[in-house]
């Protein structure tokens, strides 16, 4: 086998580690209670950012667009299910440039935590989510719907969490009652074609902060 079909099955197999994990400890994580003193509403953060205040939530609809001029990004959202293993299917691996909805849970806009994923890169370039932690407080993240709104998110803090390190509550557990939040998740840190494997995940947090047409 060549290196860079060696390379890619390397990251292939990463990546479907990476979300059996991720989706395990999610799916566990849904049941704690909120977690106290994060950036919220109107909250100036550690970095001096002046956040907006939470929008209230919307009527729930299917995701079918993710844009985050940040970084970039506008990518159609492909919805995921749970596979044998109970772990989240990830996007195609035909399409690099799509992001992953798990339909089984929160609907964006809606009250709770949704959850997106993408891949960082595949074996020779870099995919949707590739600079992912490069989004900073106060940045927008727009979720166009099917009902034809857009659900507007404002980013409320990026982290890069090493694996050994990984916490289901604070990843995921919903941080405000009663708001519309958002997570964008995928790989992060070191990958290592030894182990295939990257030493971290990206985690960003966001808050529903207003709508559009």
């Amino acid at each position: 086998m060549s290196e860079a079909r060696t390379s890619r099955s390397a990251r292939l197999a990463t990546v479907a580690a990476w979300l059996l994990l991720l989706v395990g400890l999610w799916l566990w994580g849904r049941e704690l209670s909120i977690l106290p003193g994060l950036p919220g509403t109107g909250d100036v953060s550690a970095a001096g950012v002046q956040l907006p205040p939470a929008h209230d939530p919307l009527p729930a609809a299917r995701p079918r667009r993710v844009d985050i001029p940040a970084i970039g990004v506008r990518a159609p959202v492909v919805d995921r299910g749970l596979d044998q293993d109970r772990a989240i299917e990830p996007p195609p691996y035909d399409r690099p440039g799509a992001v992953g909805w798990y339909a089984g849970g929160t609907r964006p806009g809606a009250e709770g935590a949704a959850l997106f994923v993408g891949h960082v890169d595949t074996a020779s370039d870099p995919a949707v989510f590739y600079d992912l932690s490069a989004l900073k407080q106060g940045q927008k993240v727009r979720v166009a719907r099917a009902d034809g709104s857009l659900a507007e998110f404002t980013v409320e803090d990026v982290q890069v969490i090493e694996r050994d390190d990984f916490d289901a509550g604070k990843a995921y557990g919903e941080r405000r009652a009663g708001r519309a939040e958002l997570r964008l998740i995928t790989c992060g840190g070191t990958f290592d074609p030894a182990t295939g494997s990257y030493s971290s995940n990206v985690v960003v947090s966001a808050y529903l902060t207003g709508t559009g047409p």
